[in-house]
């Protein structure tokens, strides 16, 4: 038996990335610290807290790591998800109980901020619509269509929300000409400000942008952060894109907005409800692109997702910070003897 047990629920549903799962990837940093994973085959919330309550971290994968879950932990150290989004663990119940929990924000970046170009262009430009008409016979109805939207150089992008993604889906737009707001509270306006963005308010931001590009967490406070009353505001030729979180938007607002002619158009990787119904209205629009979730996809993504699981873990179970931490306030409080912060650059305790 290791020195640290590492437990995590077994999935009874393997997908094409856990099918051959061997957690080689995280043990490259774990065995060093002489950790163990064990996976708990638990069908009920009790099962899996009898199994898991001697554990001294958590992998949050496979269930949702409830306050009850977490309250019946006697010994745990850390929480770690692979994912950008914390919503499969209960964030406020952890942070009581001092565990910090972390996740990877910044692994798939590039891939996601790649993505929101491709459906900011291919939505702009009506990328389906004009491969209808080539396939249906509608050759010569394409460039009138175009022809009735202004091009895309000197049109204003607008981020709400500027986090890792916003920023590098902003140092693209750069390229194509395109003006930059963005609405986030919680960002420096001089951060901004290097990335060629102008800081507005929420309102300004949706009335001027004619790309409105939502990146916005999917955190409590986040819940339907743009309504009916949000899309009222924009302009009718504007479009809106979201690849961050569905919930973040009030899906039946931007489904009228859309229906009713409030705005001109959408590009879609997240959805409220995932996967939808099929009789969704959204997955019905002319006017609306949509891809399944698929924004961070790459080869890179599940390899160097397993990798840092592995890395943020054995960092906190031989007392020092993770890279990064979803609920940070636990970390000055923290019972580790020798907890100490890390910087890639300089090492642990810089």
């Amino acid at each position: 038996m290791g020195k640290f047990r590492i437990m995590t629920q077994k999935s009874p549903k393997l997908d094409f990335l856990m099918s051959e799962e061997t957690y080689n990837l995280e043990m490259e940093s774990l065995e060093a610290v002489g950790a163990e994973i064990i996976e708990v085959s638990a069908k009920s919330e009790d099962a899996f807290i009898k199994e898991a309550r001697h554990a001294d971290a958590l992998i949050a994968r496979g269930r949702r790591i409830t306050e009850k879950i977490i309250n019946g932990l006697e010994q745990c150290k850390v929480i770690a998800l692979g994912s950008v989004g914390a919503d499969s663990v209960d964030i406020q119940a952890a942070t009581k109980r001092n565990i910090p929990v972390t996740n990877v924000p910044d692994v798939f970046i590039e891939e996601v901020a790649d993505h929101t170009i491709m459906l900011i262009l291919a939505t702009y430009r009506r990328l389906l619509t004009m491969d209808k008409y080539v396939r249906y016979g509608k050759w010569s109805e394409g460039r009138p269509l175009l022809s009735t939207f202004p091009r895309l150089m000197g049109q204003t992008l607008g981020f709400v929300s500027f986090g890792h993604v916003a920023r590098a889906t902003a140092f693209r737009a750069r390229n194509f000409g395109l003006r930059m707001l963005a609405y986030d509270p919680y960002i420096e306006e001089l951060t901004m400000s290097e990335y060629g963005v102008e800081p507005v308010g929420l309102n300004e931001l949706l009335k001027a942008s004619d790309i409105v590009s939502m990146h916005a967490p999917g955190t409590p406070d986040c819940h339907h952060l743009l309504t009916e009353r949000h899309f009222r505001m924009m302009k009718r030729e504007a479009m809106f894109i979201n690849n961050g979180r569905g919930p973040t938007v009030d899906e039946k607002a931007l489904i009228k907005a859309l229906q009713e002619g409030w705005i001109s158009a959408a590009g879609l990787d997240v959805l409220e409800q995932e996967p939808p119904e099929l009789e969704n209205p959204l997955l019905h629009m002319e006017n609306v692109i949509l891809t399944p979730h698929v924004a961070s996809a790459s080869s890179r993504m599940w390899p160097e997702t397993k990798r840092r699981v592995g890395q943020e873990i054995a960092l906190v179970l031989t007392g020092r910070w993770p890279r990064t931490c979803v609920n940070p306030s636990v970390l000055p409080n923290t019972n580790l003897r020798r907890w100490q912060p890390y910087s890639m650059t300089r090492g642990p305790g810089a």
